[in-house]
């Protein structure tokens, strides 16, 4: 009879070694190797194959129906999610501890709950009681969603068997259910494997809709094996700090949606409040009478946002300058410090630069480098930029300006709220002309940076006449 075998695996990142080590090599971890035990292999490919069925397969052209949605009546959860939840489809939720997920999820269950839908929630980490005690400080006392506290997969599995109504099922969270056949502890890359892989089976079976809560890990991914995020439809992340009151809920992956996705959310003390309007938001407390602030007309997902993007200049106290950046890439913010030296002229090195994207959101787009620049000229003349502008455009590493997707989107929402001026690259004629601005907004275009730094020193001139 053939013997179990035993491998180790890694914790962090899933990589299999045949022995143990202190170090992870595909990773670098440390003490992370954890031994399982597998199953001998069985018999060859040959006789796995034998009493299988042909698949059929057809032609690519055909008429396929839009899969049905689950609304939950949070507008931007539903958005995010591409309109919904979708029956028999896997979601999974990530986010640091503290910041939310549950929190949003039990006001989505007893959303649909209220709405004559039956939801069952499964806590893994609380208590039926402690579970109850979170509904009634969100004012959901009165929903009739079900509850149930549970651990073990047979158990989990045996109750869903059984469930052929189910609308929503929330598993919270992954990494605290075990299967019994494996030796591993709960929260090991083996038994979030074989305990997710089971539940989405479940899903689709039976036809509910599955959301696995997962942990994150220090990095801000995913903790266990990253084939969960590929077992799984849809990967959402919350973001954002808890000492503050934004949560930015964002779209990694979704086969029903559009990926990048973000909704936005303001924590109160009844929980999560969708904010409909998050540019007006993020720029409701912009002074655009101080130096070194520039308003970033960007897009996230399928959605324009406008937000402030704040830079601050110090002569540095000794040795190498500081660079703190928060919200935006530090080594994009390193390269365009390059570019306004020696491209443009400017003398940044010998001072300390802090940069910080107003509102919590983060932004990774490669649009934002030309209001960036703009706040960094700013607080390096000490000028401020023009309050009724907004700017955006990717730039090179010759200084050059180079255009970027859904200007009208952006230069529409700027108009709508208010801005009279854009600054944005030139625009390359479509079909033969370029594309009109929105009423009231004047367009400054702009081919190198060298034009940006232009303007605020025709603003510094004047002063120094003065003097």
């Amino acid at each position: 009879m053939a013997k179990d075998r035993s491998r180790f695996v890694c914790q962090a990142c899933g990589a299999v070694s045949p022995k143990w080590q202190g170090r992870c090599d595909a990773c670098g971890d440390w003490n992370t190797l954890i031994e399982e035990t597998t199953a001998p292999r069985g018999p060859g490919p040959a006789a796995k194959t034998a009493g299988g069925r042909r698949v059929e397969f057809v032609g690519l052209k055909g008429e396929s129906a839009p899969p049905p949605r689950i609304v939950t009546g949070i507008a931007e959860l539903d958005r995010v999610l591409g309109g919904g939840f979708v029956p028999a489809s896997a979601v999974l939720v990530g986010g640091d501890p503290g910041i939310g997920k549950s929190t949003i999820l039990l006001q989505a269950a007893a959303r649909l709950a209220s709405g004559g839908r039956r939801v069952l929630y499964i806590s893994g980490e609380e208590a039926v009681e402690q579970v109850r005690l979170r509904a009634a400080r969100l004012g959901l006392s009165d929903s009739p969603m079900e509850l149930a506290a549970a651990s073990a997969l047979r158990d989990i599995g045996a109750s869903l068997e059984q469930e052929s109504d189910a609308a929503l099922v929330v598993m919270d969270s992954i990494q605290t259910v075990w299967l019994d056949a494996l030796d591993s502890a709960p929260g090991t890359v083996a038994q979030v494997r074989a305990c997710a892989a089971e539940l989405i089976r479940l899903a689709k079976s039976r036809g509910f809709a599955l959301v696995l809560v997962g942990h994150v890990t220090k990095e801000g991914t995913l903790a266990g094996p990253r084939v969960l995020e590929h077992m799984v439809d849809a990967t959402l992340y919350f973001e954002g700090d808890r000492g503050h009151q934004f949560r930015i809920l964002r779209a990694v992956k979704n086969r029903f949606g559009a990926t990048d996705e973000i909704g936005v959310f303001e924590m109160t003390d009844r929980g999560l409040v969708e904010v409909a309007n998050p540019s007006a938001l993020f720029l409701a407390e912009r002074r655009g009478n101080v130096s070194g602030s520039a308003v970033f007309a960007g897009i996230e997902g399928t959605r324009p946002v406008l937000v402030e993007i704040q830079a601050l200049l110090s002569p540095s106290s000794g040795g190498s300058p500081r660079r703190q950046v928060v919200g935006w890439d530090s080594g994009r913010l390193s390269m365009l410090l390059a570019v306004l030296e020696a491209r443009c002229g400017l003398s940044l090195g010998q001072n300390d630069v802090y940069l910080n994207i107003a509102g919590g959101l983060r932004i990774t787009e490669p649009a934002a480098d030309l209001a960036v620049a703009a706040a960094l000229v700013s607080a390096a003349t000490d000028r401020p930029t023009d309050s009724g502008a907004v700017y955006f455009g990717e730039v090179g590493l010759s200084g050059e300006v180079r255009q970027v997707s859904q200007a009208d989107s952006r230069l529409r929402e700027a108009a709508k709220l208010g801005f009279t001026a854009a600054t944005l690259p030139r625009r390359i004629a479509r079909g033969g002309r370029a594309a009109a601005a929105p009423e009231g907004l004047g367009l400054s275009e702009i081919g190198h940076l060298t034009d940006l730094v232009a303007r605020f020193a025709e603003k510094t001139l004047p002063a120094r006449g003065k003097a």
